[in-house]
């Protein structure tokens, strides 16, 4: 009797196992932006510039265009965890988010770079050389590069 219940048992377990582990969209999303999050936070700690990220943040302030060279739409984003990072728009290379305000969820992929107040995020278009990543916004569903 010891020996059935002992493989019903071992069986039970193996089919535990092997089902499929349920993660709905909204863990997704979670796991992923605190990835995300994690990335750029150790960049900022550790000093780290030159790398590609991507995340999410509220805009928390809308800055003029910086019109020395390229023109960029700047911003600020902060993340959940409560870094800030400067994000800069290249205008001449990829169209203006127009209808931008303070309290909007933007996503970016692009390149950090490491400053004293959180970092900048730049090369959030494409490359017309095709050299770099091609990097992006995303703003109420539409993507800007």
């Amino acid at each position: 009797m010891k020996k059935v219940v002992f493989i019903i048992s071992f069986f039970l377990l193996i089919y535990s196992f092997s089902q499929p582990i349920k993660v709905t969209f909204a863990q997704n999303i979670i796991a992923q932006n605190n990835s995300n999050d994690q990335v750029i936070k150790n960049a900022f700690n550790q000093k780290i510039s030159n790398i590609q990220v991507q995340n999410q943040g509220v805009v928390i302030k809308l800055l003029k265009d910086d019109l020395d060279g390229g023109k960029h739409q700047r911003f600020i984003l902060k993340f959940n965890y409560g870094q800030t990072v400067l994000i800069a728009h290249n205008i001449d290379l990829a169209p203006r988010i127009n209808n931008l305000k303070v309290g909007d969820i933007v996503s970016f992929y692009g390149e950090y770079e490491w400053n004293s107040q959180g970092g900048v995020v730049h090369w959030t278009h494409k490359d017309p050389q095709g050299k770099h990543p091609h990097g992006w916004l995303k703003h109420k569903g539409k993507t800007y590069q």
